[in-house]
């Protein structure tokens, strides 16, 4: 049908411009069309093309493809490409000009094939367009429901003044170890350290049984967590432990423990100032969150949902 708009719109072409009696497609010469069969013939042909919003800045087979709609397509494009392969993006001239050529136009071309074949009558299709329908409609209305949610200033400094604790940079701290078998040793051993009769490198280098003693007890920079036990992190990330110093001894998973505190660095409070624009989007997704459940749930209050739990299998 296509293909017959485009012959018939060229016919009309031919008529304005070399008039009727030059042209001979050997057959009877006839009267000229009526201005309103010409006028028709033109209105079929534009309906056949989607109308373009926007700067064309190419056709295929008189599709129109515009600046915006590449645009926007590129952006989406864009949006998926890792972080750590920013090359893959389309950023220059060029390569929107090879993505229009290679991706556009090839499918605009397999999608007025499909047309031609009738296609776009199957029934899979149909269906598709059906679920494709529903599921743009809900995103428009989740969409729509989310732009009129906002959270004020003084809700994000509450927020921030009630969670401060949350907001530290990690501490890591620099921990010796020594760990012995017994609470006998243990003793033994943490007497001697504060008597300054062995360093406590030296010291877990002799008689600690655990990994580190090779290292001279040296844990490096650690985490909470990082150590699995609750006792040690207790210990290790104690307010009254200072750098240089050692702490008591005490029972941890693989036996009785000694530590030393070497050095410290992080924990630094983040001021509101630094995350105001992370803990604003935070705020604004879960407020949005809890005014798409209000929706569903006053929609569900009048809706008639049934479940047929024996059909489904």
């Amino acid at each position: 049908m296509r293909n017959k708009i485009l012959l018939l719109a060229a016919g009309i072409f031919l008529i304005q411009f070399y008039g009727c009696d030059k042209i001979n497609f050997g057959k009877k010469k006839e009267e000229p069309k009526p201005v309103q069969q010409v006028a028709a013939s033109t209105s079929a042909l534009q309906a056949a093309v989607p109308a373009a919003k926007g700067t064309v800045i190419a056709t295929v087979d008189g599709y129109p493809v515009t600046q915006e709609s590449l645009d926007e397509e590129i952006n989406r494009y864009n949006g998926l490409v890792p972080e750590d392969k920013p090359e893959s993006k389309i950023d220059t001239k060029e390569k929107k000009i090879a993505y229009l050529k290679n991706e556009v136009a090839r499918r605009v071309l397999l999608y007025q094939e499909a047309e031609k074949r009738g296609l776009d009558k199957s029934s899979d299709v149909l269906k598709g367009l059906e679920d494709t329908k529903q599921q743009l409609l809900v995103l428009q209305l989740v969409k729509d429901e989310m732009n009129k949610v906002n959270v004020s200033n003084s809700a994000i400094e509450d927020y921030y003044n009630t969670y401060k604790d949350q907001f530290k940079e990690p501490e890591e701290r620099r921990i010796r170890e020594i760990v012995v078998a017994t609470e006998g040793e243990a003793k033994a051993a943490l007497a001697k350290l504060l008597l300054g009769e062995e360093e406590f490198a030296s010291m877990a280098t002799r008689i600690s049984k655990s990994e580190s003693a090779a290292k001279g007890g040296d844990l490096d920079f650690i985490k909470r967590g990082d150590m699995k036990s609750e006792e040690f992190d207790r210990v290790a990330f104690s307010d009254a432990i200072e750098p240089g110093q050692t702490s008591q001894y005490f029972k941890g998973p693989k036996g009785y423990y000694i530590l030393k505190l070497e050095a410290k660095k992080g924990g630094k409070q983040k001021s509101l100032s630094e995350i105001w624009d992370d803990l604003k989007k935070g705020l604004v997704y879960m407020e949005q969150q809890k005014r798409l459940e209000e929706v569903v749930k006053n929609l569900m209050k009048n809706a008639k949902v049934e479940i047929k739990e024996s059909e489904i299998k």
